[in-house]
Parts: structure tokens; sequence; C-alpha cells
């Protein structure tokens, strides 16, 4: 059965979608069997991965709103032990088609039940917000990765996603646990950067993934091919420290 990460952080540009892609892709090459569900109405994670919008028939929104079954809208990518289920715009609607609904927060979990036994790893990739779609990823996971950025306002942000985490345990889902903040676009030469990962060591030190992100240009190149970093570049230092990554995740789950 396969171990559901949500990829989740409410501030936009941080290197949530990019980090979501390339964890999937390294954990496939690393012989597991990988869904990358998109759930962010941009449909970034899908097309970062090469999928075409001709190419998309049913989507994310269909399942949960019960037009399709999750397995009918799966793709299989020309990458290794990677598959997505592709998002598109019309997905922004769900937010206010599922607000009525009595078992709104579950629709994503209930979908799933049907191909979690044909994978070792889904990943999701939350929208930018805090809103119904994030809190049905959460409710479908095991645990959540947080993303962020070593600025001020990103210590603020982490202990918004936290305490919408604890909710969302409180109130769906008691199985869900904080599986490690990750350290994006990170500047080691930046006194700020140095700062606050300071201050995470002290209060999330066993929760930090050993390896932090650094800005790469490789990195940011590598989705307008439709391409994950390790297929655009294998020698890249960004392919290097999401393999490090992925192999640590791993070890944790």
């Amino acid at each position: 059965m396969a171990k559901i990460i949500s990829f989740a952080n409410q501030k936009g540009g941080v290197g949530k979608t990019t980090s979501a892609i390339n964890i999937a892709a390294a954990i496939g090459l690393k012989g597991k069997k990988t869904l990358l569900l998109d759930c962010d109405p941009q449909g970034n994670a899908s097309s970062g991965v090469g999928i075409r919008r001709n190419r998309i028939g049913a989507t994310t929104y269909d399942i949960l709103i019960g037009r399709a079954r999750a397995e009918d809208a799966i793709i299989k990518t020309e990458y290794k032990n990677l598959s997505v289920l592709p998002s598109s715009m019309p997905l922004a609607a769900a937010e206010l088609e599922l607000a009525d609904l009595e078992d709104r927060a579950f629709r994503l979990k209930n979908a799933l039940e049907s191909v979690k036994n044909d994978y070792d790893y889904i990943f999701i990739d939350c929208p930018p917000s805090l809103g119904m779609l994030t809190i049905n990823a959460l409710t479908a996971s095991d645990g959540v990765i947080v993303p962020m950025q070593c600025e001020y306002f990103s210590l603020e942000g982490l202990t918004q996603i936290l305490s919408t985490v604890k909710q969302v345990k409180r109130l769906y889902n008691s199985d869900l646990s904080l599986t490690g903040i990750l350290i994006t676009m990170h500047n080691g030469r930046l006194n700020l950067s140095v700062q606050v990962l300071d201050e995470l060591k002290k209060h999330y030190a066993d929760k930090l993934f050993s390896t932090p992100i650094s800005r790469n240009v490789r990195l940011s190149e590598a989705p307008s091919f439709g391409m994950p970093i390790q297929y655009y570049d294998k020698y890249s230092k960004g392919s290097s420290a999401y393999d490090d990554v992925a192999a640590e995740l791993l070890e944790r789950t």
C-alpha cells in the first residue's frame, strides 16, 4: 500500500511544485512505483513532467466531484516508475462545489482507495493556499513535507501550515504527521539564510531534511522542458541534492 505524502505551503514561489516533481522522479529512479497527483489548478506539476494539455482527459477535478475514477485519470510519463494524475484550471471551481457536501474533506481520500495498492508512493502537489483542496490532500495523506525558503516571513508561514496540519489531524486524519521541512532556494552566503536555518534547527532539528536545495539555474530551466532535473541534467547540483533528499525520505518512511 502506498505511502501518501503531500507537499504543502500556503506561500507561493517556495519551490513546492519543483520539489514534488523532482522527489517523485528520484524515488521512481530508486525503483519505487510512484504517482504524482497534481492538486493545484495551475497544473504545473503536470506540465513539469511533460504532460501536454491535449493528452489530458480526466483530471483531479473529475475525481473530486465523482465524475471519474482515479485509475481512469492517471497517465504514465516517459520517466521511470512515474505516473501522474493531472490537473487543469476547472479544479479552481472545486473549492465552491465541494463546500456543501458532507464528505467534502474526504473526497480525495476516498477516490484514492482504488489505486493505493498500485504504488509505493503517492505524492500530492497542493495549491499555495489552505483551502478545501489542501484539506483534502492532507486528509488523504500519511505525511506532509513543507518546502520553505530561509526568509523571515517563511517562519511565520511555517507556523500557519503546521497549525493547519494539527487541525486536520484533530478533525479528519489522526494518522497525519509532519514528514519533514525542506529548505529550498538556499544561499549559504546570506546572513539571513544562516539565521533562519539556525532558528529552524533549534525548534525542528529532527524534522529538517539534512540537504538544503540551493538556488540552481538548471533546476529553474528543467520545468520548461517538461523534465525532472534528474533527466534534464543528472550531473547538476540540483539533481544531486534532490537525490539526497529522496534517499533520506526513503529512510524516514
